[in-house]
């Protein structure tokens, strides 16, 4: 049973912002670039770019400017602060940007950050054009565009892992003189791979081996290693790729921090494992872009040049993805046998079929069994007979 999930609304583009809103963006965005700048900028024609989050985002034209500005730019505004002692999406998106505006244009994997301003809560940011999402690419008709467009995704996700590794300190320093506190690593994957057994079990009736625990905990701790660590956007939706003449962009940093580069990598095996009803890719594609993600961080980590080590570090990583997915959809998913089937329940079923064959291949027989009995358990419960579709573009 191919559970197909393309003619369902993925998308996470709000509703649009409203007119005062839009006018009080582009009165932030005048009044920083004016203090950027020394000099007055107006700003006319704005377009509501119906911003996900928490931001108004507007894509406004200059009208005049005595400096060499770009045609257009685009405003991110956070009007409403947050709760105190919240993580402040504001100064997460605003400091990756600074980040990677001191960056070389080659280094840097998204548009580049023109000004902002801590109290109006605001950015202004190059504006990208009307470029193609990687969203609009899987959801096309045009199967060699689309390949080429993941491979360059996963080589711009290196790049970007690349030019950032070392910089953990730099970004805790932005991130504190914005008046953000620096978090810790995120304790979720933690607490996941210690509750999804008793979920598995009570769920599923599917038990788990202390060697298959113990295996996925220590998945979670080496997510919150010292090693290999770099910026990660966190959101790595399609919709938030942009697919330029220069290669993927990265948008979108409201959840931006420092992690192990490894946890984004892993969606190169478990693809867009966190977004909206995700779709499949087909046979080895997964393979082209670990490849093409390797190829651009092999320089700064040699360790990953090593074909076993890389293997070993993602298996753990794609089962911390596995895991973490499970123990938050399980729970959602409809009570059981008859209920319709759900592109969620087929995602699940796929990645840990998927998930069995590499524990297969790296000789852990013991996570192999488990994984296909986790499989096996969800496709009986929603199935039979589930398989997640493959996006349009490669059908």
């Amino acid at each position: 049973m191919t559970v197909d999930t393309s003619s369902a609304d993925d998308s996470t583009v709000g509703a649009g912002a409203g007119i005062r809103a839009v006018e009080a963006a582009v009165e932030a965005g005048e009044a920083v670039l004016a203090h950027r700048f020394g000099s007055t900028i107006t700003l006319v024609d704005p377009e509501d770019l119906a911003g996900s989050g928490p931001a108004t985002v507007v894509r406004a034209h200059i009208a005049s400017s005595p400096f060499a500005l770009p045609r257009t730019l685009v405003i991110k505004h956070y009007p409403v602060a947050p709760p105190k002692g919240e993580v402040d999406p504001f100064a997460q998106e605003a400091v990756s940007y600074q980040l990677f505006t001191a960056l070389s244009p080659d280094e840097r994997m998204c548009p580049e950050l023109l000004a902002h301003d801590g109290k109006l809560r605001v950015l202004v940011i190059d504006d990208l054009g009307r470029a193609p999402t990687l969203r609009d690419k899987l959801r096309g008709s045009d199967a060699r565009g689309a390949e080429r467009s993941l491979l360059s995704w996963a080589r711009s996700l290196g790049r970007l892992h690349a030019s950032t590794a070392s910089r953990e300190a730099d970004f805790n320093a932005l991130l504190r003189r914005l008046g953000g506190p620096a978090k810790g690593d995120d304790t979720t994957p933690v607490v996941a791979c210690a509750q999804l057994p008793a979920l598995l079990e009570e769920t599923l009736g599917v038990r788990t081996s202390n060697a298959v625990r113990r295996r996925a905990e220590r998945s979670a701790e080496h997510a919150r290693s010292a090693s290999y660590r770099a910026f990660s956007p966190v959101d790595l939706n399609p919709d938030n790729n942009l697919v330029t003449s220069g290669g993927v962009r990265f948008l979108d940093f409201e959840r931006g921090r420092v992690r192990n580069a490894l946890v984004d990598a892993a969606h190169l095996r478990v693809p867009f494992v966190s977004c909206d009803n995700p779709l499949a890719l087909p046979a080895g594609m997964s393979e082209a872009m670990v490849a093409a993600w390797r190829a651009e961080v092999a320089g700064v980590w040699p360790a990953l040049a090593d074909d076993t080590a890389l293997a070993e570090y993602l298996l753990d990583s794609q089962v911390l993805q596995v895991w973490l997915a499970t123990w938050e959809s399980l729970p959602t998913l409809p009570p059981g046998p008859g209920s319709p089937p759900t592109g969620q329940a087929a995602a699940l079923v796929s990645w840990w079929s998927e998930l069995g064959k590499h524990a297969g291949h790296a000789g852990l027989d013991e996570l192999a069994e488990h994984s296909a009995a986790v499989a096996g358990a969800l496709d009986a419960r929603y199935g039979p007979g589930l398989e997640l579709a493959l996006y349009p573009a490669f059908r």
